[in-house]
């Protein structure tokens, strides 16, 4: 699969521990070079990461969770070009499981955002979700 790069920001409450978010993102997407900007409330952290191996950690849990076709569905809404772009529940990523969730309302804490681009990103969701029936 050609070039894969995965952009992901997450906020980083002052109710929070950046130890704590930036946990919560390498339980989803692995060992990521994170950075933590100062904003008026709180933090941003973010990470960037190339190549599929910075999604093999998303792929495995897709797996174990037997979330396949959600998450399918959950990609597929978010493909715009060459870009798809979701949401994760910040706490459930924190705790090792994976929960898509809405841009905002949905949990308290503010989700993770995870841009992934790419030149075929529909090859890229039947490889990281497929059909599974």
């Amino acid at each position: 699969m050609d070039e894969v790069k995965v952009y992901i920001e997450a906020e980083v409450n002052p109710t929070e521990s950046e130890e704590k978010v930036k946990r919560a993102v390498e339980n989803i997407f692995g060992n990521v070079q994170t950075r933590i900007q100062s904003t008026s409330k709180g933090a941003i952290l973010t990470a960037e990461a190339e190549g599929l191996e910075s999604l093999t950690k998303l792929y495995n849990l897709l797996r174990r969770e037997r979330i396949r076709d959600a998450a399918r569905g959950v990609l597929f809404e978010g493909l715009k070009g060459n870009a798809i772009t979701f949401f994760l529940n910040k706490q459930v990523a924190y705790a090792g499981h994976i929960s898509f969730s809405k841009e905002v309302a949905e949990s308290p804490l503010g989700p993770i955002k995870v841009k992934i681009e790419c030149e075929n990103p529909r090859q890229l969701i039947d490889w990281l979700a497929p059909k599974t029936t």
